[in-house]
């Protein structure tokens, strides 16, 4: 499904969907919430103490090069990975070429205008090494093979993988531009004994479970509509695929699990999503003393079957 990142060499093809894959340790949020990974076989992995993108971005400037990076989406974590790439990327030989944001204003005063990037199909003109997604799975739908011309892309909403024609595109991309893709994994710690325990044949089941004060929620479709019944609902069980459409942003650790399973995949990883208001939505991590009462509410719990 996706390849194995290399220290020196950033260019392994996309590889076919049981193939497995390694992956990338993204930032988690700044809301509050709680993640659960249930998986059932035989075996054990031992896990790593180093990140995987530490590596990579030191095998990035093995040959002496800076890599080029360019950045799309500008959100809390695209300001976060902008402004650490303007005052650490050069100790780590990573260049930042561009930042592309679909509100353009939101960089004004903040990107230098040299390094915004008005329209994404000019990519190319930047001459990226790597680009990396922190936008929206749709930059994946609409954006993501055409990117993998001119560059290797890092899918920082993996959610987007849930769509059958959007992995096919980017294999195709991939294996026609020699380009690779990599996947973050966001809040799923202990990836790579998912993976191993997955590519020793030993990985039976697995559930994930993600739980967060609602407002923490950015839903759509027919669960932008489910209301909480109690201090913990779970608004969806089921498969991490079906899923994915109605919690684009809500799902992509999720979505991580199953790309770290592609022996179960999409498909057999199984998802859980928990509305809970007991724990601290965003605005009172700000200090908003008027949703204290969420917390006031009875420390009642009800599990999903």
């Amino acid at each position: 499904m996706l390849p194995r990142p290399q220290a020196a060499n950033l260019r392994p093809h996309l590889r076919a969907p049981r193939e497995g894959g390694r992956f990338w340790r993204g930032s988690g949020s700044n809301v509050q919430r709680s993640a659960a990974v249930q998986a059932s076989g035989v075996g054990a992995a031992s896990s790593r103490r180093s990140s995987d993108r530490e590596r990579c971005c030191q095998g990035m400037a093995l040959d002496g090069a800076p890599r080029r990076v360019g950045v799309v989406g500008y959100g809390r974590l695209g300001q976060s990975l902008v402004s650490h790439l303007l005052t650490k990327g050069p100790e780590l030989g990573l260049e930042l070429v561009f930042v592309w944001n679909r509100d353009p204003a939101r960089m004004a005063g903040s990107v230098p205008p040299s390094l915004q990037l008005q329209n994404l199909a000019a990519v190319g003109e930047r001459h990226p090494d790597l680009v990396v997604e922190v936008a929206h799975p749709k930059i994946i739908h609409e954006s993501g093979a055409q990117i993998l011309r001119y560059a290797n892309l890092l899918v920082g909403s993996p959610s987007a993988l849930a769509d059958p024609a959007t992995e096919q595109q980017l294999l195709e991309a991939s294996r026609r531009w020699d380009h690779a893709v990599f996947v973050a994994r966001g809040a799923l710690w202990g990836t790579e004994d998912i993976a191993r325990l997955d590519a020793a044949g030993g990985l039976q089941s697995l559930r994930v479970t993600m739980a967060t004060h609602p407002d923490g929620f950015r839903l759509e479709g027919a669960l932008a509509a489910a209301h909480s019944t109690g201090p913990r609902t779970v608004l969806y069980e089921g498969p991490v695929r079906g899923l994915c459409p109605f919690a684009p942003r809500n799902s992509n650790t999720m979505a991580a699990a199953a790309l770290a399973a592609p022996s179960l995949g999409f498909d057999r990883v199984i998802g859980v999503l928990v509305a809970d208001l007991r724990l601290l939505p965003a605005p009172l991590q700000a200090r908003d003393p008027s949703l204290l009462r969420s917390l006031l509410l009875p420390q009642r719990t009800c599990s999903a079957h």
